[in-house]
């Protein structure tokens, strides 16, 4: 059973920086890309950033490219996002996710999990 479990979000102000971090479990996370996805209130999910099994290539959204980093570590099970210079349009709930493929064809979104708030206001 692919479980997710997030952490990190929280309150930020304008400019500042957050890292959320991704427990995984119930799959084998080193054949699997993982990547990460937010869903702010009346609007559509987003696909934010995807590492692939290897680690090696990333893909980022326009909206963040320069500002978030997505990275794995594959002995602790864990997926992270740092994202700095936050805005408050990036205001949502982040979650990590799986399509359980190895390469990122697209923003994964099937698998994930309960999701973390991230709030980006003065």
């Amino acid at each position: 059973q692919v479980q997710f479990v997030e952490s990190g979000g929280g309150l930020v102000q304008p400019g500042g920086s957050l890292g959320l971090s991704c427990v995984a479990s119930g799959f084998a996370l080193e054949y699997t890309s993982i990547g990460w996805f937010r869903q702010a209130p009346g609007k559509e999910r987003e696909g934010l950033a995807c590492v692939t099994s290897s680690g090696v290539i990333t893909y980022y959204a326009n909206s963040v490219k320069g500002r978030f980093t997505i990275s794995r570590d594959d002995a602790k099970k864990t997926v992270y996002l740092q994202m700095n210079s936050l805005k408050p349009e990036d205001t949502a709930v982040y979650y990590c996710a799986t399509d359980l493929l190895p390469q990122c064809d697209s923003f994964p979104v099937n698998y994930s999990g309960q999701g973390t708030q991230v709030t980006v206001s003065s």
